[in-house]
């Protein structure tokens, strides 16, 4: 029998499930990485093989657990965090550390690109907002910061490419991925010849172009014998990670909303046309399904900022923050928390914001903070939400794929604050699983990503209706949100602009 193997590399793990031709999945694992955060604003994967070691373990594990001989696994799908750099040489070897997408180091070269070509016209040619998030301000800190491995390396590659590369020594770069950059026109979808001229940089150090289930290659020799595979086995160009988490949604067709809960919490929409959100809040993606496209925000630190108040506030585990949080009405007695650990994305993009509890008094204790960290982020996801409808989007149908779906109360939470119907995906794992159904697709287990949702993804029976007896108190506690982020934006341009 065939298989396949779809991985999914997040910022802390990597995530790998086992496919059969049906669609099942027959083995899965995790393998846990961290970045660092060296200094403020920055993150990074300093030891960029970090994730090549998680790949090695997670297909070690697979293949263990399953028992299938390694000459069954004929394809690989990769999905990856988005909106990282990291230059390479000839075989795939890191030669940086790699930027990954929380990092906002290049604040002056963001503001140095939006000299050369306004930021409108950039909006109008990529879909994307000018931010230090993306990719192309992260090339020309690489550039500018290390101008001789600039000079000397093959590519300044995503994660996904890092990965493919050192795969099958091919550097390509899918459409999702490719639209993340700052580099990619999302009309004609393929390099912007000028921009590429006012960077003065040649966009094909970050690959080729093509579809996420296109094949990129075989298993090099070296690749085979660290993963226990063969050379026979095929490797896909893969996709970013909340598209493929997408995909594992079964987000397939215009007219459905996915609330993707990972480290980040990127809210996405499939579209049939590019369509730009000139209020600047959600950008234009390609999606993982090249039919489409993704009206989508990249993502607030969501998940980040969840386990930041685990280790270093709470000091226990999610079970224990969900207990706290249920002990305390909606509203969290006037207590705000903003959710902006790394700069923001939602109510507004700016790199400069920091994370802030507001509104706290002497009867406050730990609980009513620990419900102010998950009503912060459904905040933001109502944000999202609200603008998908002002500009014409289709929210009636709103699904949950990642960690965020192993709490009920967080899910009860968003459903009420966005006052919408959600359903929770049964496998969490949605990126991974996105990441099997490219490559099942690519293998022929199935003719199109159509029939793939159809056999792999599989909603769960508990469905989340908004409960209108809160909607009163919801409604109070996101004006206090929004008016706290009103008052500190002027506080966080003062102080930590250019941080």
């Amino acid at each position: 029998m065939s298989y396949v193997i779809g991985m999914d590399l997040g910022t802390q793990s990597l995530k790998g499930v086992l496919i059969d031709p049906s669609g099942k999945t027959v083995a899965e694992a995790s393998h846990a990485h961290e970045p660092s955060y060296p200094n403020a604003g920055w993150a990074e994967q300093t030891r960029a093989m970090d994730w090549i070691d998680s790949m090695v373990d997670v297909v070690h594990k697979i293949m263990a657990d399953s028992g299938i001989s390694p000459d069954e696994v004929e394809m690989i799908g990769f999905d990856s965090q988005v909106d990282g750099a990291v230059a390479v040489d000839n075989d795939g070897n890191p030669l940086t550390p790699a930027l990954i997408w929380l990092d906002r180091r290049a604040e002056a070269q963001t503001a140095a690109m939006g000299k050369k070509i306004a930021e409108e016209k950039i909006f109008e040619l990529t879909g994307l907002n000018l931010d230090s998030s993306h990719v192309a301000p992260k090339v020309l800190w690489i550039r500018e910061t290390y101008p001789d491995i600039f000079e000397k390396c093959s590519n300044i590659l995503l994660p996904g490419s890092f990965m493919v590369k050192y795969l099958t020594g091919e550097a390509v770069v899918d459409y999702s991925n490719a639209s993340s950059t700052m580099i990619y026109n999302v009309n004609t979808k393929a390099w912007d010849p000028e921009i590429a001229k006012a960077l003065d940089l040649d966009p094909m150090i970050l690959g080729r172009i093509g579809p996420s289930h296109e094949v990129a290659g075989h298993l090099t020799e070296r690749a085979a014998e660290l993963l226990g595979l063969t050379t026979k086995c095929r490797v896909v160009i893969g996709s970013g990670d909340e598209h493929a988490a997408c995909l594992g949604a079964g987000l397939v067709r215009p007219g459905m909303v996915c609330d993707i809960t990972g480290t980040a919490e990127p809210v996405c929409a499939v579209g049939d046309k590019p369509l730009l959100d000139h209020k600047h809040l959600v950008e234009t993606h390609a999606h993982a399904d090249s039919r489409w496209w993704l009206i989508e925000n990249p993502g607030f630190v969501s998940g980040g900022s969840m386990r930041w108040f685990k280790d270093n506030i709470v000091k226990s585990d999610y079970g224990m923050m969900n207990e706290l949080a249920a002990k305390v009405a909606p509203g969290s007695d006037g207590v705000i928390f903003l959710p902006c650990m790394s700069g923001a994305m939602t109510p507004r993009w700016n790199g400069n914001a920091r994370g802030i509890f507001s509104g706290l008094s002497l009867n406050h204790g730990m609980e009513h903070i620990t419900r102010a960290v998950f009503e912060g982020i459904a905040f933001g996801l109502r944000d999202n939400i609200d603008r998908f409808e002002e500009i014409g989007i289709d929210c009636s149908e709103v699904r949950i794929v990642g960690g965020g779906t192993k709490s009920p109360l967080w899910c009860q939470m968003k459903a009420d604050c966005i006052g919408k119907t959600m359903q929770c995906t049964k496998n969490p794992e949605g990126a991974a699983i996105g990441a099997a159904m490219m490559a099942s697709v690519a293998n022929g287990f199935f003719k199109d990503m159509d029939e793939a949702a159809e056999a792999m993804v599989e909603l769960d029976e508990k469905i989340y209706e908004p409960d209108p007896t809160v909607k009163e108190a919801y409604d109070e506690a996101y004006a206090r949100y929004l008016a706290t982020y009103d008052a500190m934006e002027p506080v966080y341009d003062k102080l930590y602009k250019g941080e």
